[in-house]
């Protein structure tokens, strides 16, 4: 079986071709669409003709979300998202966040935590 081509459209209202397999060919020539998504970047995957997912090449994935190969150095990464988190404590904003949170009773820190976990379990 061959691949179809498929036009979808981003957000931006953009149309992107890319081959298409349906959920069956995918299940039972994997290696084939994952070969085809590794030298096109990305196939579309479809169940009953609607496009349901689609499957990007490493490459692909780290263009699209700005992703980087892991850094050289760990430790300086991590030295410098801790400066990045250390700057933003030191803005007007980020003092009063820090003040807010000190002169807080036990019960508003309780409510804080309970809509902060509620927020996270989204």
């Amino acid at each position: 079986m061959s691949a179809s081509a498929l036009s979808l459209t981003t957000s931006l209202g953009q149309s992107v071709e890319m081959p298409a397999f349906s959920a069956t060919e995918v299940k039972n020539e994997f290696g084939r669409v994952l070969e085809t998504a590794f030298t096109k970047g990305a196939v579309a995957i479809t169940r009953h003709d609607a496009p349901k997912a689609v499957l990007l090449s490493l490459d692909a994935w780290r263009a699209l979300t700005g992703a980087q190969a892991a850094p050289a150095d760990p430790l300086a990464a991590l030295g410098a998202e801790f400066d990045a988190l250390l700057a933003g404590m030191q803005t007007p904003a980020g003092r009063s966040a820090g003040e807010a949170l000190f002169d807080a009773s036990p019960d508003e820190l309780g409510a804080a935590a309970v809509m902060a976990a509620a927020t996270a379990g989204r």
